[in-house]
């Protein structure tokens, strides 16, 4: 595999490049597209910022921003080594929703430069996708950036794969037969473990457990102030292990680190049990260990076993609905709307313990999510406008 990606890289020499939109065949069509007839579009735009959407590729581009400091599994290696993930990111984009991405990576990891960075190039694009940005830090910076930003600002590490979770959840509660007052520990209290306790509890699941490493995290034991409130809004009094967080309980969601999960541990949840082990490459409980437990339905974060709970699911067809309405956010309505639009898009019929959300492949998932994206931002006004 290495050998096989670094020769079809070097081959590639990038994974993306810029394509006119326009003919430049001759004097007229360069005056047009350039000076002088340039001038136009520019004196449109100086009187009405909003005419740079009509005028630009401003209404189908953004930003893959990152500081290279939480890059897959590799860690802090810098904004420049982090450059073949944009592209790659980029690539989907396109590919998955027909959005024109570029990417940028800004050597610096402060969060106020950052956020600084963003917010002066934010004309450039019609929304910011931040990427591969480590947490605590990455909470900051969106919060912060939302707060002075016009344009959608959406941290897919974290939301992304919250989308995708709560859609393959929503579909394994109706396959184990149980509601929305089922017990719910997730495991890993990073970026994207809190964005799943967050959304899955906005989409009504109000029974969740949060731990790390150090158990089940209470006030006292917080690295930060997300944590700290985690305690406070899901944990309440509670405190222990993550194997005492288990016991009993109906639903384990994973984004921490490979085989914490012990088959004793998976033997103590409440039968027809539902795991999704998500760390990769190494997922908390090996499928085949999760079986010999008795657990209902499986899934991972890999391709080479049924239900891959994966995040391409998600990001291309919520920024394709951003975009085409303009919206000034992505808030937690149009991420629930996402992510019913996804679990939706596997009939009744079909949904069984192997198959509870749709194959990574299945471009119509993008149509619908753009769809209920949109409806959503319309619902919650903040479209800029009506569809495109």
């Amino acid at each position: 595999m290495k050998e096989k990606s670094l020769l079809a890289h070097e081959m590639w020499k990038g994974k993306i490049e810029v394509i006119s939109r326009c003919p430049v065949n001759n004097n007229e069509d360069l005056t047009i597209a350039y000076t002088p007839g340039v001038s136009y579009p520019c004196l449109e735009i100086e009187k009405d910022k909003d005419a740079s959407y009509k005028y630009t590729r401003r209404s189908n581009l953004f930003g893959v921003i990152t500081d290279g400091s939480a890059v897959l599994g590799l860690g802090n290696i810098g904004s420049l080594a982090a450059m073949p993930v944009m592209e790659g990111k980029c690539v989907l984009f396109k590919e998955f929703a027909r959005v024109d991405a570029f990417p940028i990576c800004i050597n610096n990891n402060d969060v106020d430069v950052l956020v600084n960075t963003i917010k002066l190039i934010e004309g450039s694009f019609g929304a910011i996708n931040l990427e591969d940005i480590s947490a605590p830090r990455c909470f900051d910076i969106e919060e912060k950036l939302n707060e002075i930003c016009d344009i959608p600002v959406f941290h897919d590490d974290q939301h992304g794969t919250a989308i995708a979770v709560l859609a393959a959840l929503l579909n394994a509660k109706k396959v184990v037969k149980k509601d929305f007052d089922i017990k719910i520990v997730v495991n890993g209290a990073g970026a994207a473990g809190i964005a799943i306790a967050n959304l899955i509890y906005d989409a009504g699941f109000h029974n969740v457990v949060i731990c790390d490493r150090y158990g089940i995290i209470t006030s006292d034991n917080a690295s930060n102030k997300y944590q700290e409130k985690c305690a406070i809004k899901f944990n309440k009094n509670k405190a222990g292990s993550l194997k005492d967080a288990l016991v009993n309980s109906d639903v384990f969601i994973g984004v921490s680190a490979g085989n914490i999960l012990t088959k004793e541990m998976a033997m103590s949840m409440n039968s027809d049990s539902i795991i999704f082990a998500l760390a990769n490459p190494i997922p908390e409980i090996m499928p085949e260990v999760a079986k010999e437990a008795n657990v209902k339905v499986i899934a991972t974060g890999r391709s080479d076993y049924p239900n891959q709970i994966n995040n391409v699911l998600a990001f291309p067809g919520v920024f394709r609905g951003a975009l085409d309405v303009r919206a000034r956010e992505i808030n937690e309505e149009m991420k629930v709307a996402a992510a019913y639009a996804i679990a939706n898009a596997i009939s009744d019929d079909e949904l069984r313990p192997d198959n509870i959300i749709p194959k990574a492949f299945n471009l119509n998932v993008q149509n619908l999510v753009a769809e209920s994206v949109k409806n959503a931002a319309i619902k919650t006004g903040v479209n800029k406008i009506k569809k495109m």
